[in-house]
């Protein structure tokens, strides 16, 4: 394993190539959590993810021949990004096998850093494959996503910096493959024994936590969940000894509660985060976690989203909160009636966020029109406004869940 110079080493080897990301304490979740609330905000990193750090480290442990021959590794995310980034910095040919439908986006980052991307595969596990066999015939290095050493040691540095800068009594991290917790928890640890390590992952793909309850590397239940940058099957062989040696605890929150993290995170820090990254705060309102009058720092692993998915978060958080509401009209068609609805809302103080007509309907009587709301409300107490000022005008209508 490790030892607490190689987090040394690594953190020499990064110095004045990334950024020292800083820790910022928030004001709204101490209070809301009666705790000591910090975040590491590792979505200021360099591609916008900690992943940097790892590939940093481990390009500069390979031989001249290595570097030479070049790298490759494969990924539909952050460490595509960060692979490419390292590659470009050191010079260091680097090719990235992505599964054929990845976004646009995620290919077009990948080039910008410099990287070379091949299209292979329906899955990131076929892209894997396919590039540990394309590494051979090609003689390239195989940059492993977390379940190497060097790749570990560059994600320590994280926990370095954490110990160093505020020495909390609880580091929370999220868990996909188990790199970044599994550096975070050696460094932390070796600083101060009696800081508690707590990995979150999304109970759609729970494998860290099923493999340390059953003492062997198990994979997850599923991988439907929005946080795909924790969606690994299996975590690794190597990572899977270090969170059983040095971290405390294994919790799972649900896809529900990381988007409405995520739009906490953005609403009230104005930071924008990816799903995998808001695990932590997630698992402060699952109420999984005891944090009462101690000092936590939340690591906010990375700032990559889709912004289609983005849309939809805000959308859903601010129907769960009843900031937004839907409204379903079917009315004679007759000249001069929306404006009557339009009025109502406007008079309610409300704001119409979507409308929509639809004639077509098959439900809709002929000579009869649908018309949905979708009204932007300022909070819950609201509603029964809203509602009476539609409630005057005498028309039928339905809310839609």
């Amino acid at each position: 394993m490790l030892s607490f110079n190689d987090v040394l080493e690594a953190e020499n080897t990064i110095k004045g190539k990334l950024h020292r990301t800083p820790i910022f304490h928030s004001e709204t979740f101490s209070d809301m959590f009666n705790a000591d609330v910090y975040f590491k905000m590792e979505t200021f990193q360099k591609t916008g993810s900690f992943k940097t750090r790892g590939a940093f480290v481990k390009f500069a442990s390979l031989t001249d021949e290595e570097k030479r021959n070049g790298v490759i590794t494969a990924s539909a995310g952050n460490h595509a990004q960060g692979v490419a980034y390292a590659g470009q910095y050191y010079n260091i040919d680097a090719k990235i096998v992505m599964p054929e439908a990845t976004t646009p986006a995620k290919i077009n980052a990948v080039e910008d850093y410099g990287g070379h991307v091949v299209l292979f595969g329906n899955s990131y596990d076929e892209a894997h494959d396919y590039a540990i066999k394309l590494g051979i015939e090609e003689k390239r290095t195989f940059i492993e996503a977390y379940n190497d050493e060097m790749v570990i040691a560059g994600q320590s540095t994280i926990g370095k910096e954490i110990m160093d800068d505020i020495n909390p009594d609880i580091i929370i991290a999220p868990i996909g493959g188990g790199g970044l917790i599994s550096g975070i928890a050696f460094a932390a640890k070796n600083i101060n024994k009696n800081v508690e390590i707590i990995g979150v992952e999304s109970e759609k793909a729970n494998s860290m936590e099923l493999s340390i309850q059953e003492n062997r590397i198990v994979s997850y239940t599923s991988n439907d969940t929005i946080a795909d940058g924790i969606a690994v099957k299996y975590p690794g062989d190597i990572t899977f000894k270090y969170v059983k040696k040095y971290v405390d605890k294994i919790v799972t929150v649900s896809d529900e509660n990381i988007a409405y993290a995520l739009f906490k995170i953005l609403e009230r820090e104005k930071v924008l985060v990816e799903p995998s990254a808001a695990t932590g705060l997630a698992a402060l309102m699952e109420n999984k976690l005891d944090v009462k009058k101690k000092k936590i720092v939340i690591v906010l692993s990375g700032g990559n989203i889709n912004f289609l998915l983005l849309s939809n978060i805000i959308y859903k958080s601010l129907e769960r909160e009843d900031k937004l509401i839907r409204i379903q009209f079917k009315l004679p068609d007759h000249p001069g009636i929306m404006v009557k609805i339009v009025n109502a809302i406007a008079r309610a103080g409300a704001n119409i966020y979507h409308a929509e007509v639809d004639n077509l309907k098959k439900d809709t009587p002929i000579g009869y029109q649908n018309l949905l709301f979708t009204i932007n409300i300022v909070d819950k107490n609201r509603i029964n406004d809203l509602l009476d000022s539609i409630n005057k005008l005498g028309y039928r209508y339905n809310i839609i869940d």
